[in-house]
């Protein structure tokens, strides 16, 4: 099935940092669809900050693709919620909030590896609610290993649910199969993506048309993890 893409491009606003707002203020928008949460991004520009979270305004959630070229670690790093020092990227599908979501990450710690977690705590919305609690790792039916990053290497990771499965690529090859469990299905909310502590420039970001008749939701910036 052809999926409607909703594709993010900065040539007419000069390659400008887009960067989240304080939480009493509106985030910067990026098209009227990218919405940086935390930290500074824009397609076409090198992320250098350690923390940096982003969604797709009127996406669907259920897929969305990440081009990116690998710049290496940041200079400073950061802890996350829990304490762990992590360096990954990649995708937020189905981000209700930042307390209910799903993550598809290419973490380099310990080892490269595709990591598929989702997080769920009904009821909670804000990182006061839920901080690092509800995290659930997913296995996979199949998959392969992921190639070794190396500064300087261009890779596309893409993700999309399809009824209660997950399909994540790498490259257009397929990584990571896996089934959903029902509660997932509880999950509604736009596609994004999350750095932690890794450099690297924003190639590309493609997500899913959602309703398009419904109205954008404000861009507000995010306290969480």
């Amino acid at each position: 099935m052809r999926l409607t893409l909703l594709l993010l491009a900065i040539a007419a606003c000069g390659k400008k940092p887009i960067e989240a707002a304080p939480s009493d203020k509106p985030a910067a928008k990026l098209d009227g669809m990218f919405c940086v949460t935390k930290g500074t991004a824009s397609i076409g520009a090198t992320i250098t900050e350690p923390t940096v979270r982003a969604v797709s305004l009127g996406s669907s959630g259920d897929s969305a693709s990440l081009e990116f070229t690998y710049r290496g670690d940041t200079a400073t790093t950061r802890e996350l919620a829990s304490g762990k020092t992590r360096r990954q990227l990649g995708l937020k599908l189905r981000a209700m909030n930042g307390c209910n979501l799903v993550y598809v990450m290419w973490r380099l710690d310990p080892r490269p590896m595709l990591d598929i977690s989702f997080k769920l705590n009904p009821g909670a919305r804000t990182h006061q609610d839920c901080g690092a609690d509800g995290y659930t790792k997913l296995k996979p039916t199949t998959s392969t290993p992921v190639p070794v990053l190396a500064r300087g290497d261009t890779h596309t990771l893409r993700a999309e649910i399809t009824g209660d499965e997950l399909l994540a690529y790498i490259d257009d090859a397929l990584v990571w199969k896996g089934t959903l469990p029902d509660s997932v299905r509880t999950l509604s909310g736009p596609a994004g993506l999350r750095s932690d502590n890794l450099a690297f420039e924003l190639v590309a970001f493609a997500a899913a048309a959602g309703d398009t008749n419904q109205p954008l939701p404000k861009c507000t910036a995010e306290d969480g993890d």
